[in-house]
């Protein structure tokens, strides 16, 4: 039996570390794909950074008249979205329990029909799952026509089981364009 060459060894170590970065590279594709859902399951159960419910909330809750809380709208366009897009009030106080409505206004300011889609947070994050959107166009994807502008709803209340050291809640939107890729649209 004659033992191997030099160069088939190499051979086989070359094609072993291939093998091995071909495997490290799936394995590092399959736990990035995984992480998006493992984020929200965590944000979930945490209640931690901002996420709100991707759901209306019914509001049949009673008013707690005693305290006050500050609600601030932000809103921000993701680069390469041509659109304005901004609260019509910036800040309100309301009461625990009590429903408000606020429109966010939004143009499309290309020569072409474009679709948003605004994506909230709420900060403190421990505040978000106190924050209920009864009807919110955050829900759907929202059409534009070339120069079109739309007034976007916002009903919402916070909960009276706000903890009391939070006194202040911000809701931030980014619009992003939801328009389906061209790869999207050929599947």
């Amino acid at each position: 039996m004659s033992k191997p060459s030099e160069s088939s060894r190499e051979t086989n170590n070359t094609r072993r570390s291939a093998w091995s970065l071909v495997g490290m590279a799936v394995a590092m594709f399959g736990f990035a794909f995984a992480l998006v859902p493992l984020y929200d399951v965590f944000c979930d159960i945490t209640g931690i950074n901002g996420k709100t419910a991707d759901t209306p909330a019914a509001s049949s809750m009673k008013v707690d008249t005693q305290r006050q809380v500050t609600v601030e709208f932000v809103a921000y366009i993701n680069p390469g979205m041509e659109w304005t897009f901004e609260p019509e009030v910036r800040r309100m106080v309301v009461h625990p329990g009590e429903t408000q409505t606020i429109n966010y206004a939004a143009r499309n300011l290309t020569r072409q029909a474009s679709i948003g889609q605004a994506v909230p947070s709420v900060t403190p994050g421990l505040g978000a799952q106190y924050f209920n959107k009864i009807e919110c166009f955050c829900f759907n994807r929202q059409p534009l026509e070339a120069g079109e502008s739309a007034q976007l709803p916002l009903i919402f209340y916070v909960d009276p089981a706000l903890p009391e050291d939070i006194n202040t809640l911000t809701l931030a939107y980014t619009l992003y364009n939801a328009q389906p890729t061209a790869t999207a649209q050929t599947q």
